[in-house]
């Protein structure tokens, strides 16, 4: 959509559940679909006389983002009770941290539609605590509360208002999301609120300085409803300052149903949350060493991963993008090339256009693939030494994910072994001539064309299994005039 007369002003907030076991500050579970408040301990509840304790994992979760986003990391940080009232937080305080987050001044480069790159910066990346969730539609008339989720260790990575459109908002969201899950601190699972967003919006008079007043809408969770909800609001903000009303600042909430956003409640600023240092809970400590350690056990991130695979495998960029965009999936690529005997290219064709094809078919996510890294690995090691061709490969393929066992099995089952005795091929030619004499006369007239006609009678001659590049030299031979 486009705004001659104005220019939008963006930043993100997303809320990144870390993957640990237990919770931030406390040894209960964290784990998905329990049954609801089986596990709320007395920490999470906030009972008299607990105290929480600092989930050492969460640390190195966040210290590990801060350094793939080349942030700083700060060598002390304090957790602080933000104040405010919901049904869902038991203590009457979230557990946080306002003035001394753990990651400050960061950023992430994404690519626009043109191929530019453009820097976002990320200003914070703070730990704190979930709350637990409101269920309205399970009872009638009456809400439940399952405080499961409360305490569940949280990232909240903040952006600089950086970005100026939704397309924009959706290509940082989505390299964000694709960092956290392959750091392993993150599932990325939108659906359960793994990963989910608060959209900051605002608009001005283009060229004007100062920002306009924005509003923030709560917990999205899908990119798709993040790039419809910005749009609806640019849209909403723009129509009531032409109709000379003011924004206000307030939260809002999202409607997929509608595709509308609607006020929640006015906009609390931080001095409402009577911010003050948690006393339980002393200043974290994070060394040079303890950096130096964390550092040593980061993965290779996918920019760096993606630039290899062009430079190692001589990948065109498209490729090479969509391999690194799972790290499952460019592991799986990686060991197909390894030991498939096959060159970087050929790997790349079958994992991308049969392997993923098939999988979207079926629904199924790499790690479920019914074809493993070896079996495909197997099947272009017959193609690479000539043992199958390419087109008996797309069978056997087939065979594969229906089951059938490995390329070698399948190929002796079915008796598909390619043939490249030359006599072979030679008398299967012959006989195509002999039946086809018209054909063999235009086309030694100079009716090229029929090429391709004796090149499907031949295969055809020979169920598919004739070496393509035999048929091709020994044809052009025999039926030269």
């Amino acid at each position: 959509m486009s705004y001659d007369n104005w220019e939008v002003v963006i930043g993100l907030e997303v809320h990144c559940q870390l993957q640990t076991k237990t919770k931030i500050f406390s040894g209960a579970a964290t784990a998905y679909g329990a049954a609801p408040n089986t596990q709320a301990d007395p920490v999470t509840l906030g009972f008299p006389g607990v105290l929480p304790v600092l989930n050492h994992d969460a640390l190195q979760m966040a210290v590990k983002f801060g350094l793939a986003v080349d942030a700083t990391v700060a060598e002390r940080s304090v957790f602080a009770r933000k104040h405010y009232f919901y049904p869902d937080l038991p203590k009457g305080y979230q557990i946080s941290q306002y003035e001394l987050p753990i990651v400050a001044c960061g950023h992430l480069d994404i690519e626009l539609a043109d191929g530019s790159i453009k820097r976002i910066g990320i200003t914070r990346a703070h730990m704190e605590e979930d709350a637990g969730k409101s269920v309205h539609d399970a009872y009638a008339g009456q809400s439940g509360i399952d405080l499961n989720r409360a305490g569940t260790p949280l990232l909240e990575i903040v952006s600089e208002p950086d970005i100026r459109s939704s397309a924009e908002a959706v290509s940082y969201l989505k390299k964000l999301h694709q960092l956290v899950v392959y750091l392993g601190i993150c599932d990325g699972n939108m659906q359960e609120g793994s990963f989910r967003c608060d959209c900051n919006v605002s608009v001005r008079p283009r060229g004007q300085k100062e920002f306009g007043t924005r509003t923030e809408t709560k917990n999205v969770n899908s990119f798709r409803y993040v790039e419809k909800a910005i749009e609806y609001e640019i849209g909403r903000q723009i129509d009531v300052i032409e109709a000379g009303g003011k924004i206000v600042q307030e939260t809002r909430l999202f409607n997929p149903d509608t595709g509308e956003t609607r006020s929640m409640r006015s906009k609390e600023n931080a001095n409402d949350y009577r911010y003050f240092p948690d006393p339980d809970l002393l200043p974290v400590v994070v060394s040079a060493d303890d950096v130096a350690r964390i550092r040593a056990t980061m993965p290779e991130l996918p920019e760096a991963k993606r630039n290899r695979f062009v430079e190692q495998y001589g990948l065109p960029k498209y490729d090479a993008t969509v391999l690194t965009g799972e790290a499952a999936l460019a592991d799986y690529y990686e060991a197909v090339v390894k030991t498939s005997g096959g060159d970087a290219k050929t790997c790349a064709n079958w994992v991308i256009t049969d392997l993923l094809g098939a999988l979207n078919k079926l629904g199924k996510e790499i790690g479920e693939s019914p074809v493993s890294a070896p079996m495909l690995a197997g099947l272009v090691a017959r193609i690479a030494d000539k043992t199958i061709s390419g087109k008996i490969a797309k069978d056997v393929f087939e065979a594969m994910l229906a089951g059938e066992g490995d390329a070698d099995a399948i190929i002796k089952a079915k008796g598909l072994v390619q043939i490249t005795d030359e006599s072979a091929i030679i008398k299967a030619i012959e006989d195509v001539m002999a039946k086809n004499p018209g054909q063999l006369a235009e086309y030694r007239s100079g009716k090229d064309k029929l090429f391709g006609f004796f090149v499907g009678q031949a295969m055809k001659a020979t169920q598919g299994k004739a070496n393509p590049d035999a048929l091709n030299r020994l044809l052009k031979k025999k039926l030269a005039p």
